[in-house]
């Protein structure tokens, strides 16, 4: 059976983002197709599809490489997310589900209890699935994907602490889900704004060195593939 080039794709840019590949360590087909137990059809696929998002880098008689992004760079993701992620939350207070307001207020009481519970591994889980719920409320593709390649890219460059007080973070989650339950797109968007900017402390950039990488068997899980 024929690997999707998309299943790939995902678990490279994972091993890029956890740091398995070090940024500005070589990727050739040989080596990802080896890895993860696939032909290099898919693999070559993968690749431009990363260049595309700025992952990797092909350069003339180099090959492909993983991106090496400035400190200028990695600061203008989280100031891209400062400008999107409000947009997106306006949005979601136009286009919501009930269904996406069901699974938003779930994760807002479940981070509550882990933040009461000092559950930090859990709570940086689902304050991801949070804000990629909302991202997928606003009924936007493009500016849901947006949003999705800024998470990667950003848990990539920087090192997030968690917020010394973390049950008022999850409030202030809980008040945006209460404006987008009600339609309004304004209080929605200045609530994600307000929210985005007191988490800009929390960031600091990664800083690594680059090293040899791991070349074990990792086989793609194809459970997707068959789906």
């Amino acid at each position: 059976m024929r690997i999707p080039a998309h299943s790939v794709c995902t678990a490279i840019r994972d091993d890029i983002v956890s740091g398995v590949y070090e940024r500005g360590s070589r990727l050739t087909e040989e080596q990802l197709a080896r890895r993860y137990g696939v032909s290099r059809v898919p693999v070559r696929e993968a690749l431009r599809t990363l260049e595309s998002e700025g992952f990797v880098v092909t350069r003339r008689h180099a090959g492909a490489h993983v991106a090496e992004p400035t400190e200028q760079e990695a600061g203008d993701l989280l100031a891209m997310r400062a400008l999107l992620e409000p947009l997106g939350a306006a949005r979601a207070a136009q286009r919501r589900t009930e269904a996406h307001l069901k699974v938003l207020r779930g994760l807002v009481r479940l981070g509550q209890e882990r933040a009461g519970r000092g559950q930090g591994e859990d709570l940086r889980s689902l304050g991801g699935w949070f804000h990629e719920t909302l991202a997928q409320a606003s009924g936007s593709p493009p500016l849901t994907a947006l949003l999705t390649q800024l998470r990667y890219k950003i848990a990539w460059t920087h090192v997030v602490e968690q917020p010394a007080e973390p049950v008022e973070a999850w409030a202030e989650r809980g008040a945006i889900v209460d404006a987008v339950a009600r339609g309004d797109a304004e209080r929605a968007r200045v609530l994600t704004a307000l929210h985005a900017e007191r988490a800009l402390p929390l960031h600091r950039l990664k800083r690594t060195e680059r090293g040899r990488v791991s070349l074990s068997q990792h086989a793609v899980n194809t459970t997707s593939a068959r789906n």
